[in-house]
């Protein structure tokens, strides 16, 4: 493949970036602690920290790690937590010791914990005590040495502190019960390390920083090794695209409802701390009531969701009695965003809604509907963020030209370095030109904007999560009765998408209750089929291979 300059007429390249500015997570972390000790950062169950607390916060655990753990620089060490004001301190307390962060979905199967905890060789987790009943039960099975133990509301206030603690474990009964020998509770780590100074470390650009997991075609889970300058640049690139926001550094405070395990959440709240804005968190975006009390708290001048919480929320009539007044930017990402569903936001708040585009391998963002020639363009995904080339190729790998679909493929300074011990996965995603390939198909706009038209993959997107059809076809075909079965996503006005799964079985007793039960046991909910139909046969090619484009359509 050729980079020639008629090559590059076709492509979709940004300005560089310069990432002179910071040397790795650890020292965004510290600027913005420093610079805007006395800001509010994050509020989480109507308490706020500044910086200067979290700072102090995550030194704590640092040290903790460091004096009192077993654990070394480039260890792996699992955060399985919902967005709490405990996230981002003992996310960058694992950070500033060098060790290795791996994000972990509470809503995972048994199966699918142990697999992530095994092949991301997982040393210690940091678990939300509601969740801890699921470590003890995966521990057996992994080489995980160390558990540290947190509650709800372990950063409020001592009384504020007990009274949320003391109801969602007695109250509301939130907290199964657990063993977890020689565990420790999160509140005495803190204790521990306060009484040292941590040494804080300094991570080359080239470190590891995450292991982010991604499905696959296969259904495997990958870990995508994300270095230190993969999520500082993706940092900077984004800074640079929202000026056009009109954003301003420590005067802005975004609503964020979405998980920080997943990146696209993880990257703009990295976003809004290393400007010295506050981010207001929510612990669990599908009970709107919380979304829309938590808004109600502050005047909030961002928001970042996706298609299916803006449809959800402008489906609220206590949402609609808001006042939007100060709401200048929100941001979706996680899936496409429907013309209907930015419409209704827009007629509710006032607010455009500004779509972006990536991948958890490019750490994540890659193009940005804002700063490009032609503004906001609802139906398009945007212009590339600085430092960033973007082609679109046929199946030969030939770059085409602007205005024609094909595959598209990315290079810039977010793109990870590979897949976690898979060599051979790895060289299939990046070609003989460093690109690393989507598999989304896209169409370059002679204006530059790119337009998403269909995915090369099978991937199903679930409210913004990956569901490969091959893993739910995996674990259907384990149940007695069925003999054959194909998982297809077909649309669905609350998640983008479903799955649903054709099924051929041997007994013409089994349901379609019974197979969700039987699914239920293996996969996260979002994974599970929400459709069925039962067929005698499945469409399939001269080998045998079924079509799932058959059943699509």
């Amino acid at each position: 493949m050729s980079t020639d300059v008629k090559t590059k007429e076709h492509m979709a390249i940004a300005e560089p970036i310069d990432m002179s500015e910071y040397a790795n997570l650890v020292d965004v972390f510290a600027t913005a602690c420093t610079r805007f000790a006395g800001n509010d950062a994050f509020t989480c169950l109507g308490h706020t920290i500044n910086f200067a607390e979290l700072y102090e916060k995550a030194g704590h655990f640092t040290s903790y790690l460091q004096n009192h753990t077993d654990l070394q620089p480039g260890d792996r060490v699992a955060m399985m937590l919902p967005n709490l004001l405990q996230y981002p301190a003992v996310v960058f307390g694992a950070l500033q010791a060098g060790m290795v962060v791996v994000n972990t979905n509470p809503l995972y199967s048994h199966r699918e914990m142990v697999h992530q905890f095994n092949d991301a060789e997982v040393k210690a987790v940091v678990v939300l005590a509601n969740m801890a009943a699921e470590i003890e039960a995966i521990l057996p099975e992994t080489g995980i040495k160390q558990v540290v133990v947190t509650q709800l509301a372990d950063f409020h206030p001592p009384i504020k502190r007990t009274v949320i603690n003391f109801a969602a474990k007695y109250i509301k009964k939130m907290v199964p019960p657990y063993a977890l020998p020689g565990h420790i509770m999160l509140l005495d780590a803190m204790k521990l390390g306060a009484v040292k100074a941590p040494v804080i470390c300094q991570p080359q650009p080239d470190d590891i920083a995450m292991l982010q997991y991604t499905g696959g075609t296969t259904g495997v889970a990958k870990g995508a090794v994300l270095l230190h300058s993969n999520l500082v640049a993706n940092a900077l690139q984004c800074t640079e695209m929202f000026k056009g926001y009109g954003i301003t550094e420590g005067a802005e405070t975004l609503v964020l409802p979405l998980p920080l395990y997943h990146i696209y959440a993880f990257t703009v709240s990295l976003l809004i701390s290393h400007t010295g804005n506050h981010t207001i968190l929510i612990p669990n975006p599908r009970d709107l009531p919380s979304v829309v009390k938590a808004m109600n708290a502050q005047k909030f001048t961002m928001f970042s969701g996706l298609n299916t919480l803006f449809v959800a929320l402008c489906n609220d009539e206590s949402f609609k009695a808001l006042d939007f007044t100060n709401l200048k930017a929100t941001i979706s990402g996680g899936m496409a965003l429907t013309g209907d569903a930015a419409k209704s936001w827009h007629e509710v708040t006032g607010c455009e809604v500004y779509e972006g585009y990536g991948l958890t391998e490019t750490a994540p963002v890659l193009t940005v509907n804002c700063g490009g020639p032609g503004g906001n363009q609802v139906g398009t995904i945007g212009v590339p963020v600085p430092g960033t080339a973007l082609k679109v190729v046929d199946e030969k790998g030939n770059t085409l030209p602007r205005g024609e679909a094909g595959e598209l493929c990315a290079k810039g300074p977010q793109v990870m370095r590979g897949y976690w011990h898979r060599p051979e996965a790895t060289a299939e995603v990046f070609d003989v030109d460093g690109f690393f390939t989507t598999g989304d198909i896209a169409v370059i706009q002679d204006d530059g904007y790119l337009r998403i038209v269909d995915r090369k993959k099978d991937m199903i997107i679930v409210s913004g999560f990956n569901v490969f059809p091959n893993e739910v076809e995996e674990v259907l075909v384990r149940h007695p009765s069925v003999l054959e079965c194909a998982v297809v996503g077909v649309k669905d006005d609350k998640s983008g998408e479903a799955p649903k799964a054709f099924v051929v079985v041997n007994d013409s007793a089994v349901d379609a209750a019974e197979l969700k039960t039987f699914c239920k046991e293996s996969l996260a909910a979002y994974k599970v089929p929400r459709f069925f139909e039962f067929r005698d046969e499945l469409p399939k090619s001269n080998v045998g291979k079924v079509l799932r484009k058959d059943l699509r359509e």
